[in-house]
């Protein structure tokens, strides 16, 4: 595997502005929710990147497989998660539709690196 860093790959740039977004919306959730909804998507998708960049620094592709099946994983609980969000009117249609659109460009580099992993 290429010893390239985890700071190279597109995939984990645009998983750290999604992480980014993530935490930019939920500044605006009810302090009610700060140990709840907010802390668990936060979390989430934190844990995109930072499985990305584990697995990377691993060092052998069956670990970076196995962390980016953990990062789809996450990428998919902080969807579920912007759902329910947008279910209780804490982000409008328009910022769930943005994060989405992010966590698809994410998912979709993810599934690439994957493929590649595979072959």
């Amino acid at each position: 595997m290429a010893s390239r860093s985890y700071q190279d790959l597109v995939v984990w740039k645009k998983a750290m502005r999604y992480a980014e977004a993530i935490y930019a919306v939920t500044r605006t959730f009810p302090s009610e929710e700060l140990y709840g909804l907010t802390s668990q998507l936060r979390r989430a998708a934190v844990s995109v990147p930072s499985n990305i960049a584990e697995g990377q620094g691993r060092g052998t592709k069956p670990e970076l497989l196995r962390a980016c099946r953990i990062a789809i994983g996450s990428l998919y609980e902080t969807e579920t998660q912007l759902y329910l969000a947008q279910r209780f009117r804490y982000v409008s249609m328009e910022q769930l539709n943005t994060l989405l659109l992010a966590a698809t460009d994410v998912g979709k580099l993810l599934h690439g690196l994957m493929r590649s992993l595979d072959a």
